[in-house]
């Protein structure tokens, strides 16, 4: 019986000391890095294992290595990061004696820095994606203060218009400053759809089976 004895004033204890207020911020912090951690693997993971057997090629280990790693990578940055936010955000509370709006964009400048500085691709689609939502949020921001007036129409139809033209221009005449997975994802749609030979590469399947895949 000493077994769940011990089980159990193991967690009395360790929830008993999730209740103390003392301890809060530096629980968060913790807790931070494991929704992190838990938040990176679940949005990269089926993403990776799309991509890498729509366009990666290679044996069936390789490619399941290179979803582990993504997803890994993913993973771990944001974690790091919240990690790095949250302890940030604390301490300048702590100094401070009080919350401020400024706490939080130098906690995640320094956090942006840190994890998010090295030039990778996990890294690049990630400040890619954030960098279209900020945008989309400031626009809001700046109608909501009265620094641009409230437009008239839904800009929504001249937004949609621009980004599409412009993005497949680049495409087509300068492919080589989209990121690479765009690159991969505008090839099959536009390119690769020009190349056939029979019903099979027509219909069934992209490109002409090799020998070693019949």
């Amino acid at each position: 019986m000493a077994g769940p004895d011990l089980i159990k004033t193991l967690l009395y204890t360790v929830n008993n000391l999730l209740q103390q207020e003392k301890y809060k911020a530096a629980l968060a912090v913790l807790k931070g890095f494991r929704n992190g951690a838990v938040y990176g693997a679940k949005i990269r993971a089926p993403h990776a294992l799309v991509m890498t057997f729509l366009f990666r090629s290679g044996s069936l280990r390789d490619k399941l290595k290179a979803i582990l790693k993504a997803t890994y990578t993913h993973s771990r940055n944001l974690a790091y990061f919240v990690f790095t936010y949250k302890g940030l955000q604390a301490l300048q509370q702590k100094i401070q004696g009080k919350s401020l709006q400024s706490h939080s964009f130098l906690a995640a400048c320094v956090g942006g820095w840190l994890v998010f500085g090295d030039n990778n691709n996990i890294n690049s689609q990630i400040n890619m994606y954030l960098l279209s939502r900020i945008l989309f949020a400031l626009s809001r921001l700046a109608v909501e203060k009265g620094f641009i007036p409230q437009p008239k129409q839904d800009p929504f139809p001249l937004f949609a218009t621009l980004v599409w033209g412009i993005v497949l221009w680049l495409f087509e005449y300068y492919p080589h400053t989209l990121q690479p997975s765009l690159q991969s994802s505008m090839t099959y749609l536009y390119h690769d759809s020009n190349v056939w030979h029979d019903i099979s590469d027509f219909l069934v399947y992209n490109k002409p089976r090799t020998a070693s895949q019949k």
